[in-house]
């Protein structure tokens, strides 16, 4: 059961991460078959691959650095051997991170263990918190989320139609109530009900960061009125698609609150996969779940070795 499910972890990576790939490989191939020699050339070539690749820049020298200093003390005299120290040393930026999973961490928390989403408007958080929803209770968990995105009527109307499929009850009020007032209401309920999770949405706008500094804080600051321990995880939902402006979201982010976790959407359609990587590095925030389609069950849970595997799974004549 648990091969199989690898199996299949794997599988959605590779099916998943095929434009990634395309770019990715197509250049690198392009650059094994022209190029037999070792040199300095081929290590510039080689940057410029990654940095395509929206691995971003000081991740990339890091790399290209390493790979300097071990050429030089391992000798290497061709340049396939070069393909492996790549997967090698892109695999040993996620090993540094400890990456607990959801269930085990709600398991070990007193209930209701409190999730608070946080995105900028259009990276599809509200459509994550209802396929996260799912998700935990396909897994035998009782969930209830908080329409706290009270600034946007779509964003009411869209958790009603995710809590509906997922079969969750919705705590809301009415557009533009107070975010602070939905969060409390939701704890409330979620004590009173004896609910394992709670997966609270707020506002996505980056116009005014101190107001939504000030608005996340207040939250914060109520949740805990009821649940001390509150919220017991801060997950950031970004767009996989927008590259280094991605980047730039998890650094504004986390510049006001302690982000715990990331959920990166559209992977899938998308030539700029290699931004995980560079996240990872960047910030050392795990990577919960992908979220990679459009349907409910199209969230999927984050494994950095399957991942890796997928993006250096190697056209063979690499090797030949």
């Amino acid at each position: 059961m648990f091969f199989n499910k690898k199996k299949e972890v794997k599988k959605t990576f590779n099916r998943e991460l095929e434009k990634t790939k395309e770019s990715f490989f197509s250049r690198l191939r392009n650059l094994f078959l022209r190029k037999s020699k070792l040199d300095r050339d081929f290590i510039d070539h080689i940057e410029d691959i990654l940095l395509s690749s929206d691995i971003g820049t000081k991740t990339t020298v890091k790399i290209i650095r390493n790979l300097e200093k071990r050429v030089q003390k391992e000798k290497y005299k061709n340049t396939q051997e070069i393909y492996k120290f790549l997967k090698e040393e892109i695999e040993s930026l996620f090993i540094e991170i400890k990456n607990e999973r959801l269930e085990r961490k709600i398991k070990n928390e007193k209930k209701p263990y409190v999730i608070m989403m946080v995105g900028v408007n259009g990276v599809g958080k509200t459509t994550t918190v209802g396929k996260l929803a799912f998700l935990l209770k396909k897994k035998g968990f009782n969930v209830i989320i908080g329409a706290a995105d009270t600034f946007r009527a779509a964003a009411i109307n869209q958790l009603e139609i995710w809590a509906d499929i997922a079969n969750v009850p919705l705590i809301k009020q009415h557009m533009h109530a107070d975010p602070a007032s939905v969060a409390y209401d939701t704890l409330q309920s979620a004590k009173s009900k004896n609910i394992d999770v709670v997966l609270v949405d707020t506002a996505g706008r980056l116009q005014n960061r101190m107001r939504l500094m000030e608005e996340l804080s207040k939250m914060s600051r109520v949740m805990k009125k009821i649940i001390p321990e509150s919220p017991h995880e801060t997950m950031l939902v970004l767009d996989s698609s927008t590259g280094q402006n991605a980047f730039e979201q998890v650094k504004k982010f986390t510049y006001f609150v302690k982000v715990s976790s990331l959920i990166l959407t559209k992977l899938e359609g998308t030539a700029k996969g290699g931004v995980v990587i560079g996240i990872m590095d960047q910030f050392k925030i795990p990577i919960k779940y992908l979220g990679i389609g459009e349907k409910i069950q199209d969230l999927k849970e984050f494994d950095g070795k399957t991942f890796i595997d997928s993006f250096f799974s190697y056209p063979q004549e690499i090797y030949d």
